[in-house]
């Protein structure tokens, strides 16, 4: 997202974007969202869906979780809105909801890594992966 690009974000005069005023209903909301994706075991879930499209076995057969831990977990990401999903016969594929996520995830992943190294200049920089091809058809 470019510098000052959203609506409730203004320039401060030094490259940073300073938040308007919301309405309290908002900042819940945003709440809401920030635990969903606090649980680490939700946010690797969100790591692994950015490569993107997923059915559920697949996410079953990269995390090693559980059928029913899998599910609970995409249930409450997809009720946050932070996913969305699609039905192809006995499968669901899960998806990003949209780009806002992408980049609420690469920019938490990319400030623990500088708070985990301190003044190391990141290899690459903070962008969107580029999205993979849909996943093969898997049984779930």
């Amino acid at each position: 997202m470019k510098q000052g690009s959203h609506a409730n974000c203004s320039p401060d005069g030094h490259g940073h974007r300073q938040l308007t005023p919301a309405d309290p209903r908002t900042v819940e909301r945003a709440a809401r969202l920030l635990r969903a994706m606090g649980d680490h075991r939700r946010l690797e879930l969100l790591r692994m869906v950015a490569d993107g499209e997923v059915c559920v076995g697949e996410l079953v057969e990269r995390s090693g979780m559980k059928f029913s831990t899998i599910s609970q977990r995409l249930r409450i990401l997809r009720t946050e809105g932070l996913l969305s999903a699609r039905r192809e016969g006995l499968h669901v594929f899960y998806r990003l909801a949209d780009g806002h996520v992408m980049d609420l995830l690469a920019n938490a992943v990319a400030h623990a890594e500088e708070l985990m190294h301190p003044g190391q200049v990141p290899a690459t920089p903070v962008s969107r992966p580029k999205r993979a091809a849909k996943s093969a058809k898997e049984p779930t």
